[in-house]
């Protein structure tokens, strides 16, 4: 479990595939103590650390993850967003993340609005029933609210801490992301259907 607010900016260091398995090593935050088997958000997706070397942390993909998140375009020097997972004495500062990303977005467009910037992302419609207004949303593993919503798109407002310390910054019109609706939304919605 996490929150979606990001600790630390990092990077792909390798990527390698070996028996449908994609084996990522990820650059160790200075600072950072890391075990193996602890779990890790990387850009939004809980990622079990395998083996850990003296400057980097390496986490394995089986093929589910692969078609379902952004991971197939991970190569060297791509910046990464970071969470540890949660603790139970740790402050809830975003909502309740768990790390299984639904679906991947597409950025359809960015506007500057004086220093934040608004962002607008397509996702497939079946998903639009779990994002609100004003709810929240996480995309890359950062947990936003939600400004707007559309058929198949919502829109979310970056401030300048956002832009500065995560991956959202650097986003292009264009590029995907990994996008996980809200847990309680998936429950309400699941009741309801029944």
């Amino acid at each position: 479990m996490f929150t979606g607010i990001i600790k630390k900016l990092s990077v792909i260091e390798k990527v390698s595939q070996k028996n449908g398995s994609l084996f990522v090593s990820v650059k160790i935050p200075a600072g950072w103590k890391i075990q193996k088997g602890e779990s890790i958000a990387i850009d939004g997706i809980c990622s079990t650390v395998k083996d850990i070397f003296k400057n980097n942390f390496v986490v394995e993909y089986m093929p589910e993850t692969i078609k379902k998140t952004t991971v197939g375009n991970f190569t060297e020097e791509v910046p990464v967003n970071l969470e540890k997972s949660l603790k139970l004495n740790d402050m809830l500062d975003g909502h309740l993340v768990q790390g299984h990303v639904d679906t991947t977005g597409k950025i359809m467009e960015i506007k500057k609005v004086q220093e934040s910037k608004v962002i607008k992302i397509k996702i497939p419609a079946k998903f639009m029933r779990l994002v609100a207004d004003k709810g929240s949303v996480t995309v890359n593993g950062t947990s936003l609210t939600v400004v707007s919503t559309g058929k198949d798109w919502f829109s979310v407002s970056l401030v300048g801490y956002t832009l500065d310390n995560t991956n959202l910054g650097m986003l292009k019109v264009g590029d995907r992301t990994n996008v996980e609706t809200d847990v309680l939304a998936k429950y309400i919605d699941k009741l309801l259907r029944k």
